[in-house]
């Protein structure tokens, strides 16, 4: 591309936004308002992600062993689940430890080993899986080991656990898409109006010659730099909005939201490009009505 065309795309696109003052101020406040939308979608997306994983991640198998086997024996079992693909740990925990731990679940108000006498408990094996989604079938390759009587991962709850943070994803991503396109139409009809002002001097610029593209690009430039401008102030406010939200949920070990600055500074500048991306596509959509009389 010749420099002297770039030179007066700049020109053109300089023009306009000085001749549409007005204009070009609603489409960068629709910009903001959409990217503003879309980055709290993100960022919900994000958290609610992280919180899903957290879910998911904390699912273990506990598998109870029978009580008279020896400690050779417990061995051969636990030589018997390593060798089962997608185990990430396993934990042994003994009998007396987990009487120790029952006792500090009830408090010094209740002597368990005095009550108990014997320890009813069984030897088990803390099993955690590299892929939470397969505790289920790894839980029934664990159960049919000699040695193992019973497998508790929390049949049930766990598959609708499963289920639910699925869809869960599904309609994140559904409603990231849903928003980008409601932002793409809200834009392309804000620069409509700009486009259809400049119409007869469109068409007189067709009857002279000029390619689609060469009317193009004057608008394109146009519409990224009110794309970015949008964008910009939306980030703005998004990222004084979210440090502030982190800041006074520190001190809440239970919300435990994405505080990752490489992170969110990649989403900060994905919504910038989006808002590039935003104004050229708004722009295209725009443009063709006029561009195909």
């Amino acid at each position: 591309m010749k420099l002297s065309n770039m030179m007066y795309f700049f020109r053109e696109a300089s023009k306009s936004l000085s001749r549409n003052r007005l204009l070009s101020f609603a489409t960068i406040t629709t910009v903001a308002v959409c990217i503003l939308i879309l980055g709290m979608a993100v960022l919900l997306t994000l958290n609610a992600s992280r919180f899903i994983n957290r879910l998911e991640s904390d699912v273990q198998m506990i598998a109870f062993l029978d009580k008279t086997l020896t400690k050779a024996e417990i061995n051969e079992v636990r030589a018997e689940i390593e060798k089962i693909e997608g185990i990430k740990s396993i934990k042994f925990i003994s009998r007396d430890q987990s009487l120790a731990e029952l006792q500090e679940t009830y408090g010094s108000e209740y002597d368990l080993k005095a009550t108990l006498g014997k320890n009813p408990l069984p030897h088990t094996f803390e099993i955690e899986a590299q892929n939470p989604q397969e505790v289920p079938k790894i839980a029934k390759q664990v159960d049919k080991i000699v040695g193992v009587y019973k497998v508790n991962y929390g049949q049930g709850i766990v598959e609708r656990l499963f289920q639910v943070t699925h869809w869960v994803r599904i309609i994140s991503v559904a409603f990231i898409i849903v928003l980008a396109a409601g932002a793409v139409f809200l834009i392309a009809t804000t620069t409509r109006l700009s486009v259809f002002a400049r119409r007869k001097e469109i068409y007189l610029m067709k009857l002279i010659g000029a390619t689609d593209w060469f009317i193009r690009w004057p608008f394109f430039i146009e519409g990224i730099f009110l794309g970015v401008a949008g964008s910009l102030l939306a980030v703005g406010l998004l990222a004084l909005g979210y440090g502030a939200l982190l800041q006074n949920i520190t001190s809440m070990a239970i919300i435990n939201l994405v505080s990752d600055m490489t992170l969110l500074g990649k989403v900060y500048l994905s919504l910038v490009a989006a808002g590039a991306v935003l104004g050229v596509l708004g722009t295209y959509i725009s443009l063709n009505r006029f561009l195909d009389v």
